[in-house]
């Protein structure tokens, strides 16, 4: 039998929540509840829970400020939120999992399923709870955290040229021509990067526009980077592309 606890100030939603485990997840036993991030952190150092529900927006300290309170985690989280914000795509970019408010009955059995499989397995789980941390904090530091094969990078921002795509994997440009090659495709970077002047141009390119150097119409059209490279633009894009442009411009 897994062990589980739910962190949540609505106790409508811890309610809901220990209801359907209770109803439908037949492996998992509620052994705690706690309202608020400092009594949920001593009730997970006290139970050590496989799995911990975890609210985002508490009073004082939200679910994130918990982790980082925390020595370790080594237990699965699954994410509880009311709110469909910026913040649900640093949890999409970390293959972290999340269920928004109200409960679906559903949603949260099958996350308990996946949390259930990854349990036991050796994972990089602290490095995605890690990248998941330092990209929420994405809007003040203005840094993304990207992991790689040999572990974390620390990019900032405006130092992204452009990423290239190929398939489920992605590289990253950097000005000092460094080159990156992570496991995430450019969907992801796209969401994660949308309210910094970032533009698809293509199905295999994600460019930082503040790095465009020429649009060139000839031959179908393609875009010139500060970096020298060349990028192709698809056509349904170069109305937008111009007009993102312009925008940017003024």
């Amino acid at each position: 039998m897994l062990t589980a606890v739910i962190i949540d100030d609505e106790i409508d939603a811890v309610y809901s929540i220990e209801l359907i485990i209770n109803e439908y997840c037949s492996t998992v036993s509620v052994v705690g509840k706690a309202n608020s991030a400092f009594s949920g952190r001593e009730l997970i150092l006290e139970k050590k829970p496989d799995i911990v529900f975890l609210d985002i927006e508490m009073p004082r300290s939200t679910g994130f400020d918990l982790l980082e309170m925390l020595p370790e985690r080594n237990f699965e989280i699954i994410f509880i939120t009311a709110y469909n914000n910026w913040a649900i795509k640093a949890f999409k970019y970390s293959a972290i999992d999340y269920i928004l408010k109200p409960v679906d009955i559903d949603e949260l059995i099958d996350a308990v399923n996946k949390a259930e499989k990854r349990l036991g397995k050796t994972d990089n789980s602290h490095e995605k709870y890690q990248v998941l941390l330092n990209n929420i904090k994405i809007n003040s530091n203005k840094k993304i955290s990207i992991a790689t094969t040999e572990g974390i990078e620390y990019v900032e921002i405006n130092k992204i040229v452009r990423f290239e795509g190929e398939g489920s994997y992605s590289k990253v440009f950097l000005v000092n021509k460094n080159m990156l090659l992570v496991s995430k495709n450019l969907k992801e970077f796209e969401e994660l990067l949308s309210h910094y002047n970032f533009f698809r141009t293509h199905n295999s390119h994600l460019i930082n526009l503040d790095y465009v150097k020429k649009y060139i119409l000839k031959d179908g059209g393609h875009i010139e980077m500060k970096d020298d490279s060349i990028v192709s633009i698809s056509r349904r894009k170069k109305d937008l592309f111009s007009e993102m442009m312009q925008k940017y411009i003024s």
